[in-house]
């Protein structure tokens, strides 16, 4: 699978609901192309000056998708939600034409499995995964968020506990005690990303972590 280069990087988004409305906004506004794509012209007429391109298309049907030059966008995003036929035919057309990578979002588990097995290459359910993560997020006293990367990996900003204070990220030894990465460190205004292993740990600094969700219960239950 190749992809452009990331700065031009283009996205396609079918679905000009709430999710769908939102995602093509925030890749518009991070300076990426977006086609915004739905089959109710009030909504395509709403949103004409939001992103790059809207455009009215039945996306069930093959060779509107192809007129659209769909095969020109590197990630396509299903965000149809009210009708699941139309998600499921929307991805299963994508997936037949050739879109090296589809994403989809679903609200039942049944319509996961259907769309994992057509193909999509990455599936979100938006009520599910953020009834997961405030859950996790009341759960856990020294969690400040949480984002579920598969059903066994995460990354969560995590306050850094009370064992490995005032240690560099050598000395704390998480990696291999916890099999944890720490990618970035939160510091009042600051973020530091990719942190030496020579960067100390403080008392207020909060830690960006990823890896399994049982290293990072590990690594939590060093508070308690």
């Amino acid at each position: 699978m190749k992809f452009s280069p990331q700065n031009e990087r283009q996205f396609a988004v079918v679905g000009l609901g709430r999710f769908g409305r939102n995602i093509a906004k925030s890749l518009h506004e991070m300076g990426y192309d977006v086609l915004a794509i739905d089959k109710d012209m009030e909504k395509v007429q709403d949103f004409s000056h939001e992103v790059t391109h809207v455009v009215q298309a039945d996306t069930t049907d093959e060779e509107a998708l192809r007129s659209l030059g769909i095969l020109n966008f590197d990630v396509v995003i299903v965000a149809i939600g009210d009708d699941t036929e139309a998600n499921i035919m929307t991805t299963l057309q994508l997936k037949e034409i050739g879109v090296p990578y589809i994403v989809a979002i679903a609200k039942s588990p049944l319509q996961i499995k259907v769309l994992e097995k057509i193909g999509a290459n990455r599936i979100v359910s938006p009520e599910r995964d953020m009834a997961r993560r405030v859950a996790y997020n009341l759960a856990s006293t020294n969690i400040m968020d949480y984002i579920e990367l598969s059903p066994k990996f995460s990354i969560v900003e995590i306050a850094v506990p009370k064992a490995i204070r005032n240690k560099t990220l050598s000395e704390s030894n998480i990696r291999a005690k916890y099999g944890l990465n720490v990618v970035a460190i939160k510091r009042h205004d600051n973020l530091i990303i990719s942190p030496l292993p020579t960067e100390v740990l403080l008392e207020n600094d909060i830690a960006i972590v990823v890896g399994s969700n049982e290293s990072i219960n590990g690594l939590e239950a060093l508070e308690k």
